[in-house]
């Protein structure tokens, strides 16, 4: 019996805790964006230990400067019932609790984005019983303060897209040397299939499973009607077309006189 009131105090604890910090920092997030995160931080950290002289690579853009290609590829990713619901999928936490329970490993799984972003904002990459309550308190928190439009612009703007590499803006400019507003369909489908281990994992390569997840992605946005391939192939033979004729041409040579230069120290009476 002690040992049972003694678990329930410390969960009421951790609770009271994390629901505090909560509580005095997700609400700055309506207007205010977030500085250095948690897992920025333990990244850092790690790389201390190691002697590795690295740092963080962020680009904070808004949401209306990201390609509608990327965030609908996000949500087919990483959270298709984004929209619907209030910070947990319940089906996609049971299916990743079974897997557990199968492979007798605590791998969790299942998570929202409203979930992975209270990880990257106040916690470490940690899998175990203890965090996922503090995640899920902190998710709790985030769903009722902030419109789903800032929680998803936060995300992509926070999230680990490779070494270093975080948000959207930084891990388009890395893999693909372009804005995030650029990115095609393929290339957001790409930068995608990476998340859930983007230091494994690069969307510029050949890995198989890079390969298989992206054409998943991909081919579900054509069938919803995202994308429509002959409509890109179109823009991108007339994006070719005019190429050239966008190039400003060099001024013409301005033709010689006879005319004496100006003396510079003439003086006017």
């Amino acid at each position: 019996m002690k040992k049972f009131f003694y678990s329930i105090l410390i969960l009421a604890s951790i609770f009271a805790f994390v629901y505090f910090v909560a509580l005095s920092g997700v609400s700055n997030l309506r207007k205010t964006n977030p500085g250095e995160t948690s897992m920025m931080r333990y990244r850092e950290a790690e790389w201390a230990a190691k002697g590795q002289k690295k740092k963080v690579y962020q680009s904070w853009v808004p949401l209306s400067k990201v390609s509608p290609y990327l965030i609908k590829a996000v949500l087919i990713g990483e959270d298709d019932k984004f929209w619907r619901h209030e910070g947990f999928d319940f089906d996609a936490i049971q299916k990743a609790m079974e897997k557990d329970i199968k492979t007798k490993r605590f791998k969790a799984g299942g998570s929202t984005i409203s979930q992975q972003l209270a990880k990257n904002l106040y916690l470490s990459p940690e899998k175990s019983a203890i965090r996922k309550i503090e995640e899920a308190v902190i998710t709790w928190k985030i769903e009722r303060t902030l419109p789903k439009r800032r929680i998803l612009e936060i995300y992509l703007n926070v999230v680990e897209w490779g070494d270093g590499v975080f948000g959207i803006e930084a891990a388009s400019r890395h893999y693909f040397g372009k804005s995030a507003q650029d990115l095609t369909p393929m290339e957001a489908a790409r930068l995608v299939s990476v998340l859930p281990n983007p230091r494994k994992y690069d969307p510029t390569g050949d890995q198989r499973y890079v390969l298989k997840r992206s054409e998943i992605i991909y081919n579900i946005m054509v069938r919803r009607g995202i994308v429509v391939p002959e409509y890109e192939e179109l823009k991108n033979e007339f994006m070719n077309f005019i190429a050239p004729l966008s190039v400003t041409p060099e001024p013409a040579p301005q033709p010689e006189t006879n005319r004496p230069p100006e003396n510079p120290m003439t003086l006017v009476h």
